[in-house]
């Protein structure tokens, strides 16, 4: 990261997330000054310790100089405290609302975007990234302050007791910070390298939880636990080299700080024999210089800290900056239905991983209130089809009226609230039966719960579940079966108590029983509503009011089932090939 760029996030991070806690900033500001100035009056009271008490033998301060001591050490702890309090808290918060950005960009963004990205980048960013820039807020802003105020008053004190000393001591400061901005870039650079790891890890992770009875079934543990190792190692290994960057400026502090030493020794020595410095502004001069090395040190690193949060901070940047093609636009008419009918004009869509379009010129009419379906083989842009209706992707080409609206000319809210999706990939949260089914109206009673999962056909599996509607389902319903995770689904597309109906071959993965339960339920949902139906089974489609037949994207032919049958070849093939 360049020096450029490393202030215009900088300034970033500063005009949309630390102005807002000022008043939080400005009191750490005070108590630092307090925090410095207590380090230098300790400094400074070893001068009159020394000479009153050692030297001159005053019994009076002899009690009153370490009272002041002791209220000098009290009042830079407490202040140390409140000082890194509130820092901390400011650091938090702003880590706290750069997490909340990114999981929005998350909810709102559109899918494609998220396609686009492995959902193990999106959690690096939140659980890594955030903390780099709380650690660069909490511990950078607070030792800037702190230690330059810690500095610049120790100093003081080290000109007050000898000028001529003072200058040789400060001699370190330059070359401390000269090694600071060298081990920045490296910090900066190793840095992202670590994030990109970390984000890689993490994806690692995601993919092997959901992976975990194919990895069982086909006996891959010891592989993919070389790969664990793999990635852990990658990740170890980079975070051991930020360390060692971080740590690279001790040994040359250290040194610096021993050659200091000793030309302080061997000079005061001098000025001592001379008479130019007594015995009581040695150590008080000495204090000083010893208290400094700390916050010297700390001024000589903070520029990594600065390179490492802002190498974080612009990975964050990058996701919440990423526009959404897709949003509510709030100022747009809500969407006005009639019988709700679906028109596809000229429809044509690619997806931005490949190059071939997934659909080319779609002309087709879904009635109101009828079933209509889509067939064809696997890759024949069915799928696709079912996606652009509620937005999730836009057309690149042509046009999708409901009720001859234009879908991109209207509230995206209120198009979305018509529509209920049913898939064959069920999601359904680590939650209670009930929460999962009240998810598409919150507000719904036990009543309607309970009248929807009966039309779901829902309703006798979940009274002999062992806490009934309050059952956890496990992640993504792990502790029920298919058909029951199938007709959790289906209560609450009936409880939503929409007028279209998305059917994504809603019983492809079912076996016959629970296909004819499953079905019976899709039946009572789809009662007087405007039905799309993408069908794996054929047989189950027998009675949709139209069926379109796509092929590379294309529609080929349409019908009802008997029409089709008699008129088109590849429907025929596909029903043929299906009852073989």
């Amino acid at each position: 990261m360049k020096l450029n760029e490393l202030k215009i996030i900088l300034k970033r991070l500063h005009n949309h997330y630390v102005r807002f806690h000022i008043k939080r900033i400005l009191l750490c500001f005070v108590l630092s000054i307090i925090v410095a100035g207590t380090s230098s009056a300790t400094a400074w009271l070893l001068d009159p310790a020394v000479k009153k008490i050692f030297i001159d033998k005053d019994q009076t301060l002899a009690w009153l100089i370490p009272i002041a001591i002791i209220i000098t050490f009290s009042a830079k702890g407490l202040s140390l405290y409140f000082a890194r309090l509130n820092i901390n808290i400011v650091g938090q918060k702003i880590a706290g609302k750069l997490q909340k950005q990114v999981a929005r960009s998350i909810l709102f963004s559109d899918l494609q975007t998220l396609d686009s990205r492995h959902s193990g980048k999106y959690i690096s960013n939140i659980m890594y990234d955030a903390g780099q820039v709380q650690h660069l807020v909490s511990t950078g802003v607070l030792n800037l302050m702190k230690d330059s105020f810690s500095v610049i008053f120790l100093v003081g004190v080290m000109f007050y007791q000898n000028w001529k000393l003072a200058l040789f001591a400060i001699l370190m400061i330059p070359l401390a910070g000269g090694l600071a901005k060298n081990l920045g870039k490296k910090i900066g650079k190793a840095s992202v390298q670590a994030s990109l790891i970390s984000g890689n890890l993490t994806s690692f992770l995601s993919d092997i939880f959901r992976a975990s009875k194919m990895i069982r079934i086909y006996q891959k543990e010891e592989e993919e636990d070389q790969n664990a190792d793999k990635e852990i190692n990658s990740l170890v290994d980079k975070n051991i080299r930020i360390a060692s960057i971080m740590i690279r400026a001790t040994p040359i502090m250290e040194a610096l700080t021993g050659i200091m030493i000793a030309g302080f020794i061997f000079y005061s020595g001098k000025l001592i024999n001379t008479g130019e410095i007594g015995i009581n502004n040695f150590f008080s001069f000495l204090a000083a210089m010893m208290l400094a090395y700390q916050p010297i040190r700390s001024l000589a690193t903070l520029n990594m800290v600065a390179y490492q949060g802002s190498a974080a901070a612009n990975r964050i940047f990058i996701v919440i900056d990423k526009p959404i093609t897709i949003k509510n636009e709030a100022h747009l008419p809500s969407l006005l239905t009639k019988d709700c009918t679906i028109e596809f004009k000229n429809v044509g869509f690619k997806y931005e991983t490949t190059n071939e379009r997934a659909v080319n010129n779609i002309d087709i009419k879904i009635e109101g209130g009828k079933v209509t379906a889509l067939v064809g083989q696997s890759g024949a842009g069915k799928s696709t089809l079912i996606n652009l209706i509620p937005r999730f992707y836009d057309p690149q080409e042509g046009m999708i009226n409901f009720d001859g609206q234009n879908i991109k000319d209207i509230n995206l809210t209120s198009l979305r609230k018509k529509i209920s999706l049913v898939s064959q990939d069920v999601i359904l949260f680590d939650d209670t039966v009930r929460n999962n089914i009240s998810y598409a109206n919150s507000s719904a009673s036990q009543e309607e719960i309970e009248k929807a999962c009966a039309y779901a056909a829902a309703d006798q599996f979940i009274e002999k579940l062992p806490n009934k509607y309050e059952t956890i389902v496990g992640e993504n319903g792990v502790k029920l079966s298919g058909g029951q995770k199938q007709r959790i689904s289906i209560a609450r597309a009936i409880l939503k108590k929409s007028p279209i109906i998305l059917l994504d071959e809603a019983t492809s993965s079912l076996d016959a029983e629970s296909e004819r339960v499953v079905q019976d339920a899709i039946n009572n949902l789809i009662k007087g509503r405007t039905t799309l139906v993408i069908a794996h089974r054929l047989s189950t489609i027998h009675s949709a009011d139209k069926i379109f037949v796509l092929k590379n994207g294309e529609i080929i032919g349409s019908g009802n089932h008997k029409e089709l049958i008699d008129n088109n070849n590849e429907y025929k093939s596909l029903y043929k090939n299906q009852l073989k």
